[in-house]
């Protein structure tokens, strides 16, 4: 289910994209430029809202498409043994759940698991 964030961004960039299409089928001295212009912004907000989904989930789990843990990163369970668990904790602003940082130190890749 979408989440409000990126249902807010898509309504936004499709809205953003067709005034810019509308602009440009007005035509008229000047109107290129300001259809490109809402035609971009409307293409940066779409591709926020693809970003927003990766919050704190790994590539491996988005290309599964497999469900979400607590507080959208890791599902519950043991994590890849080249993550090594750190001292960074946070809570997790939508959810209210800690969620502890694990990192690969050779890569710097990050993952986010909430704790029970």
């Amino acid at each position: 289910m979408l989440g409000t964030a990126r249902v807010i961004l898509v309504v936004s960039g499709l809205a953003s994209i067709v005034g810019g299409l509308v602009i440009l089928a007005a035509g008229g001295r000047g109107s290129f430029i300001g259809a490109l212009s809402f035609i971009l912004i409307g293409i940066a907000l779409l591709a926020s809202a693809g970003l927003e989904r990766l919050r704190y989930r790994s590539n491996a789990h988005d290309v599964r498409a497999a469900r979400p843990g607590p507080a959208g990163g890791e599902p519950p369970g043991p994590i890849e043994p080249r993550f090594e668990r750190t001292d960074e904790v946070f809570v997790d602003p939508t959810s209210r759940l800690r969620t502890r940082v694990y990192l690969d130190r050779r890569t710097g890749e990050r993952r986010y698991q909430a704790e029970e």
